[in-house]
Formats: structure tokens, C-alpha cells, sequence
């Protein structure tokens, strides 16, 4: 099912195909979403997700991130490992959720894989996703809130954890522990981004889990000009989407509706 309206988007991933990545948001053939990185989204019919496993010898991707990300990919094995989906239409203060499913960890030895990995929701995305803010739920157990923003043209982005709490108990180990979000179940995770009336911005995280209806509020936090470093609060509309990491993942219930 696809609702698609100015003040809402609901994407339930039951259509069943394989959205690419592309190099740029106008080559991606969905009206809906560009896929920037992770090798493809596939739609089986009833969910969306992230390549499963290990992609066979031969697959275009497989080749192409063993030349161009063979560290993070473990050779181009796993493109998933970095994957990104990203909205192609503009959301300001608006109401962001959708349902995620840790099928199976991949435990790479890139140097990328670490705490800051996790099931995250982003919002005012722009310059290439060196500017946005995002919020989840990570492999150390914590749910966090994060301000990233480019500087200087050109530059890479500059992370700024604005909120931060333990959610999952456990003690996370890159080697003997390096998971604590519950698998093999349905989370919800939904994320409120809002401009406030003196130009504040309050981004609020929250969570549902398998058998509960009621939305669970893990962190709220406020950006404000010069709050984290020199950089301005993220106002106006940008893009917003999922990312996930070193994990294959399924999805469901994408919504987007403007507050």
C-alpha cells in the first residue's frame, strides 16, 4: 500500500520488486525514495529489507563495493552493511516512523563496525547526508539523538550527540557482545522533528515493541544556533529516511505525515 500526499506518505514495502542504488537521488527509478548506499532495497512481497547474507559471485554489487568499499562490505559480501534510504520528497516539522526486524548480525572487522551502529530514523537530511539529524536505537543497548552538520562546503559532517540513554541491559563487546538490540522481532521506532516558535528545534525519539500499543518515549533533546559547537540549528525542510548497519534488517510501516 502506498499513500502518497502532501502532509502524508505511508509505505507499507508490499509491492514486490528491487529498488537499486544510484549514485544520485534523480537516477533512482522510485517516486518515493533513493536508495544512496547499501546496493539495493528488496520488496518480497510483503516487507522491505536489506540484502540478506552473502551476495553470490558475480553480482554486480558485490563487485562494485570489493573495488570501491571492500573494508566495510567485507569484500563486497555484504553491501548492507551500510545502508541508507533516503526520502525524495522534503519534510519540515513532521512525525517519522517505521517498523524494523534484526534478521542476523554481520560482524565484519571493518573499523566502522562499533557502538554508533544501530536502527536509525533520519530527518532534514541534506548535503548528501553530510547535514541531518538522525535518532534509534544502537548495538551498545543505548538510544540516542544526534545533530550531524557540515561546516564548510565540501567538508565531511561533524557529529554532536545531543541525547544519549541506556534502553537494552547488557554490556556490549565488539567480539563477545556486539549486539544488544533484541532480534528476530518487530520494533517500532518513530521520531518526531519540530521548528518551534523561537526557532528551537525539538526532536523527539520513541519506541514500540512486539505486543505493545502504546509508544514508549526514550529521549527528547533541542538544537538551538551555536548549542553544538558554531554550527545553526537544522531548520526547514530536508529529506528524511533509514539507516541501518553491519546488520541485515527488514522493514514495514514507513510513515511520514506532517505536524
Amino acid at each position: 500500500m502506498i499513500i502518497a500526499l502532501l502532509s502524508l506518505l505511508i509505505y507499507s514495502f508490499n509491492s514486490p520488486g528491487t529498488l537499486p542504488e544510484t549514485g544520485s537521488m534523480v537516477e533512482s527509478t522510485s517516486p518515493y525514495f533513493w536508495i544512496n548506499s547499501g546496493g539495493k532495497l528488496i520488496l518480497n512481497g510483503t516487507e522491505g529489507q536489506t540484502i540478506q547474507g552473502d551476495l553470490p559471485k558475480g553480482d554486480a554489487w558485490r563487485t562494485e563495493y570489493a573495488s570501491s568499499n571492500p573494508e566495510d562490505t567485507d569484500n563486497g559480501l555484504h553491501p548492507q552493511n551500510l545502508f541508507r534510504l533516503v526520502t525524495k520528497s522534503g519534510w519540515d516539522s513532521f512525525s517519522e516512523q517505521a517498523s524494523y526486524y534484526v534478521a542476523k548480525d554481520e560482524l565484519s572487522k571493518s573499523s566502522n563496525r562499533d557502538v554508533s551502529n544501530g536502527l536509525l530514523l533520519m530527518s532534514r537530511y541534506r548535503n548528501d547526508g553530510q547535514t541531518l539529524y538522525y535518532a534509534g536505537i544502537r548495538v551498545d543497548g543505548t538510544a540516542v539523538i544526534k545533530k550531524k552538520y557540515q561546516e564548510k562546503p565540501g567538508a565531511f559532517g561533524t557529529y554532536f550527540t545531543m541525547a544519549q540513554k541506556q534502553i537494552f541491559p547488557g554490556t556490549y563487546n565488539k567480539t563477545s557482545n556486539p549486539n544488544l538490540l533484541p532480534h528476530n522481532e518487530w520494533i517500532d521506532l518513530k521520531l518526531t522533528t519540530v521548528t518551534n516558535t523561537d526557532n528551537t528545534v525539538t526532536l523527539t525519539l520513541y519506541m514500540k515493541r512486539a505486543g505493545e500499543t502504546v509508544w514508549t518515549k526514550l529521549l527528547s533533546a533541542k538544537d538551538a544556533d551555536k548549542k553544538y559547537g558554531t554550527t545553526p540549528a537544522i531548520r526547514g525542510a530536508g529529506y528524511a529516511g533509514i539507516r541501518t548497519d553491519f546488520m541485515d534488517v527488514k522493514f514495514d510501516n514507513y510513515r511520514l505525515e506532517k505536524i
